[in-house]
């Protein structure tokens, strides 16, 4: 089965503007995912959505196949999965494989893919997804009280409930998943990853920065 990868990429962001196309180490955000994309053997086309004409410019010029989402499905509340469905339709595409990677999620650790794919594929799975351990207490706030969540008051960091969040790092759905308007199905396989890539989400310049300082620790 053919197998492709996404990267969703709107040029509307409100709380940093022009984030995709802001430079991490030396080349633009976006770039990060399109070419760990090209870089996977598994992965034979890279296509990536956007309403954006330079985004579009920078994605071509990196090596991904642009497909121009129309207006009416790159609202700022529109879901991931229209975007993806859209590319399936544009392009003909019908049992294959898609990866969805984030640009936002720029830094996976390199054997990434290849592990993932490789339990997706071995273990038949409709969908995998990564995510990473949570190690807060958590609670919840009523009225003026606190109530704890994973752990009862005075207990250990080290004993707390195993708690994980879904990361954004990687996702791997059929395509028959995403055409009934699902990024993942629900018994997709939750990938652990225990890297601290695994924290980085690109919202604020102070995510950017963060990221900047990890990008340039790791590369060695």
């Amino acid at each position: 089965m053919k197998t492709i990868a996404i990267i969703p990429a709107r040029g509307g962001s409100k709380r940093l503007p022009g984030k995709n196309l802001l430079l991490l180490g030396e080349i633009p955000l976006i770039a990060h995912s399109i070419l760990y994309a090209l870089a996977q053997p598994e992965i034979e086309a890279v296509f990536v959505s956007t309403d954006d004409p330079d985004i579009a410019a920078t994605s071509s010029r990196y090596g991904a196949e642009v497909i121009i989402r129309p207006h009416e499905i790159s609202g700022d509340h529109e879901p991931t999965v229209t975007a993806l469905q859209h590319v399936l339709e544009h392009t003909g595409l019908a049992d294959v494989d898609v990866v969805l990677l984030q640009p936002t999620n720029p830094l996976r650790p390199k054997a990434l893919f290849s592990d993932c794919f490789r339990i997706f594929s071995e273990g038949n799975h409709p969908g995998l997804f990564t995510v990473s351990r949570h190690h807060h207490k958590l609670g919840k706030i009523e009225g003026e009280r606190f109530l704890p969540f994973n752990y009862e008051p005075g207990q250990r960091s080290q004993d707390l409930e195993p708690l994980f969040y879904e990361n954004g790092l990687l996702y791997i759905s059929r395509a028959e998943v995403i055409r009934e308007s699902k990024v993942i199905s629900g018994d997709a396989f939750p990938y652990v990853v225990d890297h601290i890539f695994g924290t980085v989400d690109i919202d604020t310049a102070d995510d950017l920065d963060y990221a900047a300082y990890l990008l340039k620790k790791h590369q060695h």
